[in-house]
């Protein structure tokens, strides 16, 4: 089974496939070590960012060797890639999927560029999955005080329907990421916008392809299951990583004030990832 038979699955099952971005190996490992424990396939995302970091082709090598090694059902989605360049990169290094981000541009250039993606990443590879962004989300490295400037929140600057159908024919897209109330980052101590469910639904007909909801941390659970109900069938979660990799360091530095090896100090942060993925995963799939 490929991704795109996982997807299908997910949908038959109701339930949605976790897709956990990483920049280093203790988030891959936690991430991997999870997924394994629950018995459930995986999507490992890497933006642009954490992909020049990590390295496109490094990153291929190692989920192959893990989907070979466990005969296990790992995937590697190259996220919010913004310019084809970076896509032939990830295409060329064996990604499953690609996410083209022209989401801040015009909707007619989102389109025509989308386009080019797809029929480039189709003619190299016909069977990776080809996703795109319809309404911006805005961006964060950091715990949010503030909604991002220009994220798609109003009920009017949402996806719309109409557009959504437009823009899944015109470029022959297999995923398709809307904006439906939900951002990039996390606050603090307050849980994110609640999504708008019927516009999950609304656009989950119209588009009649699947549904990717970006922006997972930070929204409640009630939130996600409903999302799950209404069409959703992957979702993304990055800040959460993020912040379970800092807060393990932060535990081994406190415990091991002295100690400076790497493999003594990393299972901190690969338990706290290993931690917080899991509990994502039981959720998303109603265990």
């Amino acid at each position: 089974m490929n991704l795109k038979d996982y997807i299908l699955e997910a949908e038959q099952k109701e339930v949605a496939i976790g897709h956990f971005n990483i920049s280093d190996m203790a988030g891959l490992k936690g991430i991997f070590e999870a997924a394994r424990f629950l018995n459930l396939p995986i999507v490992i995302g890497l933006s642009e960012g954490e992909a020049e970091f990590f390295g496109y082709k490094q990153a291929g090598a190692i989920v192959r060797s893990l989907r070979e090694q466990y005969d296990y059902p790992i995937f590697l989605n190259a996220d919010h890639t913004k310019s084809l360049e970076k896509i032939k990169e990830a295409v060329k290094a064996g990604f499953d999927a690609v996410l083209f981000d022209a989401g801040k541009l015009p909707f007619e250039e989102n389109i025509q560029k989308t386009k080019e993606v797809v029929e480039y990443a189709k003619s190299a590879n016909p069977n990776i999955l080809v996703e795109a962004e319809l309404g911006y989300l805005g961006a964060s490295s950091v715990i949010l005080k503030e909604i991002p400037k220009d994220a798609a929140i109003n009920k009017e600057d949402l996806t719309k329907p109409e557009e959504a159908k437009r823009f899944v024919e015109e470029t022959e897209i297999d995923l398709l990421a809307p904006a439906v109330g939900n951002i990039h980052g996390m606050f603090k101590n307050a849980p994110n916008p609640n999504l708008d469910i019927e516009r999950i639904k609304q656009l989950r007909e119209a588009a009649d392809i699947p549904l990717v909801l970006h922006g997972g941390s930070g929204i409640t659970d009630d939130n996600f299951i409903k999302a799950i109900e209404a069409g959703i069938l992957i979702i993304h979660i990055n800040t959460e990583i993020r912040l379970a990799w800092r807060e393990g360091l932060n535990k081994a530095f406190s415990e091991k004030p002295e100690e400076i090896v790497p493999y003594k100090l990393l299972p901190y942060a690969v338990d706290a990832i290993k931690n917080m993925t899991e509990k994502r995963l039981r959720l998303f799939n109603k265990l």
